[in-house]
Parts: structure tokens; C-alpha cells; sequence
């Protein structure tokens, strides 16, 4: 059953006085500017420790707290703070289970936020992926096959059957006007039925919440310049951020993609913005940049160190320093 949440508070509840918690995913309160309440990376200003935090430019790491309480493993898992868990490959009806749900992303849930303050952009939340809180502290999610709709204190939802059902539980209808002017997969037909596996929702979900703890690492990073926000954006239904290789050039996209029609299978990738501005070298293997796919890591004995070592390779790479 749904239920109100406040991710950050819930996390500093578990945290039993030791400090204030960071987490990945949105909290309220909703913001109006471009300012991020709730981002793990931001700076911590005076007096406001000690913070825990999923990324190493805090007090505490959630690692550390933990190895002190282990009984926080599994918790810590489920939201990728902490013991982190191994992805496995996709399960089936995962393509057609991703396909439904970018559809409900592109023609639901990012509406919906969109028409209160005109932003588009998603976040990984847990089970699943919504919006950051918008409006009167609002907040769409999907918590595997259910679409979840919490307004204040208040929350309600229901299964996905298909996009105008979806679209009725906000009160709306398809947009399929504001979806046709991007890169995105057709509708299918509003009224048609999607086609989501349980299953494979929560491993998408998981592919994401993965994809941010080591975006969010690498983001924390000296090297990472001018880095903007870890968004998860439903053009591309990618989770990605942008950041300079130095201070003073090439400009390129870290993302997760959980596959597309380029790569029929979860992977990473380094875009930079401008094809051509390439040096020389054999890091690069896709038409957009570099890629690297689930297969060729699901079975390492660290997987998110191999996707970091991938990520800081392109930075450095577009740096001129490998």
C-alpha cells in the first residue's frame, strides 16, 4: 500500500541522533527556484553537521554507519546508500516493461510537474523513478507497476493499466502534444494497454538507483567541474549529468541509460557535447561517445568500480590526461 514519504527524514529517523541525512532521492519541501534542497553533493555550510551521506564529501558515509549497525544493511540497500546489492541481468518482459514506462514518464509524469513550474526533468525514487516535489509539495512516483500520486499528506494510487488511466489518477490526460516535439517513443495508443512485468519494473528501478549512487560519486569528485544535477530525463529516459573534463574545455554527458534502440540493454556511457571535439583515442566506441554495456560488467567482482574507473577514464580522456 502507498504511503507518505519524505525520504530524507526517514533516513535521519534510522540514523537514531548520529547526524542528518543525505539520501538520492527528492524530499520535500518542494522548491520554486533552481536551487536543490535535497542534493547529496551540495556544500555543507557551518554548523550544519554532522551530515551522513551516500557520497564521500560529508561527515559519515552511510558505508560507515552501516559497518556499526549492520541491521541497516538490508534498508540501506534497498535505497543504494549503503551494502550495496549486485545488479543481475534483466529479467524477462524487461523491453517491452521499459518501453511502457517511458511512455508513462513522457506522457504522465513529467506533465504533470511540467505544468506547475515548467520543469521536465524525473529522479530515481525508490521501487522505481518520479518527480521531485513540485507545487504544494506534490509528488508522482512509480513504485514498480503502481503509480503513486502524494499530495501533502496525503497519498493515493493504483495499478498502471494504461496512460489515460494513469493520466485521471493526476487529474489530467496524455499529453501527447508536449511528447511529440522530442525524440520519444510513440503512445501506443493512450487507451491501450500497457505491458508491465512487476519484476522488471523493480529491476529498472534498481538500474537507476544504481546508475545514480555511482553518478552522484563521481559527480562528488575534485576533477568533476562545473557538474550539474543528476536528473532523469524523459526524452532520452536516461539518468545523466553534465560536467566539464577541466577547467577549461570539453563539455560531456555521464548518463545510465537503461537501454534504447542504439543499445538493446542497460548501459553507461561519456557523450560529449560536441562529436568532433574527440582526442584521439580507442575509448571511444559509439557513434555518440563511449559506451559500456551491462554484459560487460555484470560479472565483474566490483561493478560500480569498473563503471567509476569508465566514467573518470572519459573525464580524463577529454582532459587530455590519458
Amino acid at each position: 500500500m502507498a504511503q507518505v514519504r519524505n525520504a530524507a527524514a526517514e533516513a535521519t529517523a534510522r540514523l537514531e541522533g548520529v547526524g542528518r541525512a543525505r539520501v538520492l532521492e527528492p524530499s520535500p519541501p518542494a522548491v520554486t527556484d533552481d536551487t536543490f534542497a535535497d542534493d547529496p553533493v551540495r556544500t555543507i555550510p557551518p554548523g550544519e553537521g554532522p551530515i551522513v551521506s551516500p557520497v564521500p564529501n560529508a561527515d559519515l558515509l552511510w558505508s560507515d554507519v552501516v559497518a556499526e549497525r549492520p541491521e541497516l544493511a538490508p534498508w540501506a540497500a534497498d535505497r543504494w546508500l549503503g551494502a550495496y546489492r549486485r545488479l543481475g541481468t534483466p529479467p524477462d518482459g524487461y523491453a517491452a516493461t521499459r518501453l511502457a514506462l517511458h511512455r508513462v514518464a513522457a506522457y504522465v509524469m513529467s506533465p504533470a510537474r511540467r505544468r506547475v513550474n515548467g520543469r521536465i526533468a524525473l529522479r530515481w525514487t525508490l521501487g522505481g523513478f518520479g518527480t521531485p516535489f513540485f507545487g504544494d509539495d506534490a509528488q508522482v512516483r512509480l513504485e514498480g507497476a503502481h503509480l503513486v500520486v502524494q499530495d501533502g499528506d496525503t497519498v493515493r494510487g493504483a495499478p498502471l493499466t494504461n496512460l489515460v488511466d494513469a493520466a485521471a489518477l493526476l487529474g489530467s490526460v496524455p499529453d501527447e502534444e508536449w511528447a511529440s516535439r522530442y525524440d520519444i517513443p510513440d503512445s501506443g495508443g493512450v487507451g491501450s494497454p500497457l505491458e508491465v512485468d512487476a519484476t522488471a519494473a523493480r529491476y529498472l528501478g534498481d538500474w537507476y538507483g544504481f546508475g545514480y549512487s555511482v553518478l552522484e560519486e563521481l559527480r562528488s569528485d575534485e576533477a568533476s567541474v562545473d557538474a550539474s544535477r543528476v536528473q532523469l530525463w524523459p526524452e532520452h529516459f536516461d539518468a545523466a549529468f553534465e560536467m566539464l573534463s577541466d577547467e577549461e574545455h570539453r563539455r560531456a554527458g555521464y548518463g545510465a541509460s537503461p537501454g534504447d534502440s542504439t543499445i538493446d540493454e542497460p548501459y553507461v556511457y561519456v557523450a560529449p557535447w560536441y562529436p568532433d571535439d574527440r582526442p584521439g583515442s580507442t575509448y571511444w566506441n559509439a557513434p555518440f561517445g563511449a559506451a559500456l554495456p551491462l554484459s560487460e560488467f555484470v560479472d565483474a567482482a566490483d561493478q560500480r568500480a569498473v563503471v567509476l574507473e569508465f566514467w573518470r577514464r572519459g573525464r580524463d580522456v577529454l582532459a587530455g590526461r590519458s
